[in-house]
């Protein structure tokens, strides 16, 4: 396969699912400021960790003179001068895959295409009239719609493996972002006074990565940070985990590239994931386990792009 088949492939399938991961980042934040606890916080405390996660702080800050969440929201989802806007993401999505039209089924061009035809039309004032939630749902329902679309109906070749690797790079990296900075503010110690806060505040992280109702069939227990954490990082029954993402990365590149370094590298964060366990994690500390990982998944990455796609 042509490097700028697979290099247009690979990331049209990043930019749709960092669309989706952007609008799980603003709906957890979202569900989070309307909590009741959420009053004694001002709009700052509460945005400013989606920025951070997003990591989008620097370029918000030029631009803004303070947090508000009127101001993240737009800025995050539709100001086209952000690259990793919801508005850019799919904008860029839908021009890789006009690229390749030729090379995918003319349903996965068509799903993006309306996903890009309805987002242009769409301003802050929509938003508000039709509420953020809403919103967050129409972006994550295109995503599901085209991840769907792309199971179904594309021949299950080498593009087909470049898109694949494209979406779980894509979440692992969201996913361990949006643990750290969240896990971070809503445990920074072992010990926590405010339980029924804490109850309301990791449901709306789990739900904000549909990953409620998993929780509760697994350990059937009270919300617990170490088994949120567990959740998300070693269960590979869940799709957004670490685990799950690197059994799709490593099973991909294990295809197309079972020799090259970067397959070496996903092998050893398969394995890192697959036999670690949760309290050997905690023992050295959740954030540098996920500042770790962070850090791997963007080498691999780079690797990746190394070994098969368009250098620039």
């Amino acid at each position: 396969m042509l490097s700028r088949t697979a290099d247009n492939l690979y990331w049209m399938a990043r930019y749709v699912e960092r669309a989706e991961n952007m609008a799980r980042i603003l709906d957890v934040s979202h569900r989070m400021s309307q909590l009741p606890a959420s009053t004694a916080h001002t709009s700052a405390s509460e945005w400013l960790p989606a920025l951070i996660i997003a990591g989008q702080r620097p370029l918000y800050e030029k631009g803004h003179d303070e947090i508000t969440a009127g101001a993240v929201i737009g800025f995050m989802a539709l100001d086209p001068d952000n690259p990793s806007s919801i508005f850019s993401s799919i904008r860029q999505a839908r021009e890789n895959a006009r690229a390749e039209r030729n090379a995918i089924p003319s349903e996965m061009f068509e799903c993006i295409n309306a996903a890009w035809l309805e987002i242009k039309e769409m301003h802050y004032a929509n938003l508000v009239d039709t509420g953020f939630r809403d919103f967050f749902d129409w972006v994550k329902d295109r995503s599901a719609l085209f991840r769907g679309t792309t199971v179904g109906t594309m021949l299950q070749n080498e593009g087909f493996y470049f898109a694949r690797l494209g979406t779980f790079i894509e979440r692992a990296d969201n996913t361990a972002r949006l643990l750290d900075v969240k896990y971070h503010v809503l445990a920074p110690d072992e010990d926590r006074i405010d339980e029924a806060v804490d109850y309301y505040q990791w449901g709306a992280l789990l739900r904000s990565l549909s990953a409620f109702k998993a929780y509760r069939l697994i350990y059937r227990d009270n919300i617990k940070p170490r088994n949120v954490a567990e959740l998300l990082v070693l269960r590979d029954e869940f799709p957004r985990s670490l685990h799950a993402c690197y059994d799709a990365v490593h099973q991909q590149l294990e295809v197309l590239g079972p020799k090259l370094e970067c397959t070496r590298l996903a092998g050893e964060m398969h394995a890192r994931l697959h036999y670690n366990r949760t309290q050997d994690i905690t023992r050295r500390g959740l954030h540098r386990f996920l500042t770790e990982f962070i850090n791997r998944n963007t080498a691999l990455s780079a690797e990746i792009a190394k070994d098969f796609l368009l250098v620039a």
